[in-house]
């Protein structure tokens, strides 16, 4: 993902800082020149780098800091709060209008992943707020550009307003936001057309569309790939039509992720969400708090548990939690859970959101191919419903017999069935209380421990909600 070359350069000059009792105003100046190092290379814009240093180094040698018992400590907390406010502060979620419908136009130049990103917005506004939205296609240039908002309505069950390649793009917005009024639609997105560079005839139609359309929401479509040019792209944009907000996309290529630190602080627009892939439902509201943690590497726990609440219900949550109690948890479970993981997104992007775990040697290998999951589920499958529920039968002619039936070498049946015990043995260890088996699967080290903190800080939590349930019966019964 973004940032992972500005993330493990902090971390690495960080972690010189943590050894020492005591750091000195040149402990700070020097680590200072490295961080100005990793955000220019980043991308990040010079003036913003400029000023970021300059609060940090100004707050890192106070007093307060420098003497205090855990000086590393208060500096990469300094650094923290410092991401995080050049970055917005806080999420900024859509403005609403007071009546219906809320416009949303969605502008930027060709190829920064607009219409794909209305998709993505429309999907979105279904799940938060069952929201009835129309997509008007004002785009009449780029070839196909039609045709895909189409496909991309007809996979939402999302009607899209047009009128083919010929018509006037501000004709048809108006006759659009029409028909979103007689069928009470309360969202409408406007795809409208780009350009390759910012130029006045796009400019002036874009204007023509606004006047029209009165939208409450002009979102600006940036691909973060492009570095410090997305910066000034969004400065063109914010001058010509004084846009509400970004949305960022492409952050799971391969990109410095500078865009996402300069964009708010040149333009003063938040961004409000961020595109982590092409699929519909690869867009997340951009939380300024939970990125900085991000590139410092102190995970992102509220977005990893929003995604398996996303991914999971609590019924299925429940049954697996009793399987696991009562080691019963068998081959069928292990392939249902593997597709629920996988629906949550890439497991090294997944692993990195738990704090400690960014980085972790064995995430280089954690993310797991499609294909892989295939071959998993193909050795599985060839087993008998008996074998499913009792890996012990599986003795060395049964293995034999699954790598024919799947089609995959025999030292790779074993290995899985291997890790499955291995996986089997820990989950019941882990829910009876032992957390020596987190540590054990996590290491010795740092992220062990941090793990078995983890572990134990969500068993008192339980148990305090226990208690406040007993007294609450209690109460009620007197």
């Amino acid at each position: 993902m973004a940032f992972e070359g500005l993330s493990e350069r902090l971390q690495k000059t960080f972690s010189k800082l943590r050894g020492k009792g005591k750091i000195t105003e040149s402990d700070v100046r020097e680590m200072m020149r490295e961080v100005r190092l990793a955000l220019l290379e980043a991308d990040v814009n010079f003036d913003v780098t400029k000023n970021f240093i300059k609060t940090v180094r100004e707050r890192a040698v106070g007093s307060e800091v420098l003497d205090s018992l855990t000086p590393a400590q208060q500096v990469i907390k300094i650094v923290d709060e410092e991401l995080t406010k050049i970055m917005g502060s806080q999420a900024v979620l859509l403005n609403k209008a007071a009546k219906i419908p809320t416009v949303i136009m969605m502008v930027g130049l060709q190829g920064a992943g607009k219409t794909t990103s209305a998709g993505k917005l429309v999907r979105y506004l279904k799940e938060q707020s069952q929201a009835r939205p129309l997509l008007i296609a004002a785009d009449v240039y780029r070839p196909a550009a039609i045709e895909q908002l189409q496909t991309i309505g007809q996979q939402l069950a999302v009607p899209v307003y047009e009128e083919g390649t010929a018509a006037d793009p501000v004709e048809i917005v108006k006759n659009g936001l029409q028909q979103a009024q007689d069928a009470k639609n309360d969202y409408v997105l406007i795809d409208t057309a780009g350009r390759l560079e910012i130029d006045e005839q796009l400019m002036d139609e874009l204007s023509r569309i606004k006047e029209v359309a009165q939208p409450t929401e002009i979102l600006l479509v940036v691909d973060s790939m492009t570095g410090q040019a997305a910066t000034h792209v969004a400065e063109g944009f914010n001058k010509q039509l004084d846009i509400t907000g970004v949305v960022l996309t492409k952050l799971d290529g391969d990109t410095r992720g500078g865009a996402a630190l300069s964009i708010r602080a040149v333009t003063g627009k938040p961004i409000k969400f961020i595109g982590s892939g092409e699929k519909l439902d690869a867009l997340e509201v951009f939380h300024p708090d939970r990125m900085a943690n991000r590139i410092l590497g102190m995970g992102d726990m509220m977005t990893l548990i929003e995604k398996a609440e996303k991914d999971y219900d609590e019924k299925q949550a429940a049954e697996l939690t009793r399987k696991m109690q009562e080691n019963t948890f068998d081959f069928n479970d292990f392939v249902d859970q593997l597709e629920q993981v996988q629906k949550m997104g890439p497991m090294d992007e997944i692993m990195k959101m738990i704090p400690g775990m960014a980085n972790n040697p064995a995430l280089q290998n954690a993310n797991m191919d499609p294909q892989d999951l295939e071959h998993l589920k193909a050795i599985v499958y060839s087993m008998t419903p008996q074998e499913r529920q009792n890996p012990d039968l599986l003795n060395p002619s049964r293995r034999k017999r699954l790598a024919s039936g799947s089609g995959r070498p025999l030292p790779e049946v074993n290995r899985m069935i291997k890790q499955f015990k291995q996986m089997q043995t820990m989950m019941q260890k882990m829910t009876k209380g032992n957390f020596n088996a987190m540590e054990q699967m996590m290491g010795n080290g740092f992220q062990g421990k941090l793990g078995k903190m983890a572990m134990g800080s969500m068993v008192r939590h339980n148990k305090k909600r226990k208690k406040k349930r007993l007294k609450k019966v209690k109460r009620f019964k007197s």
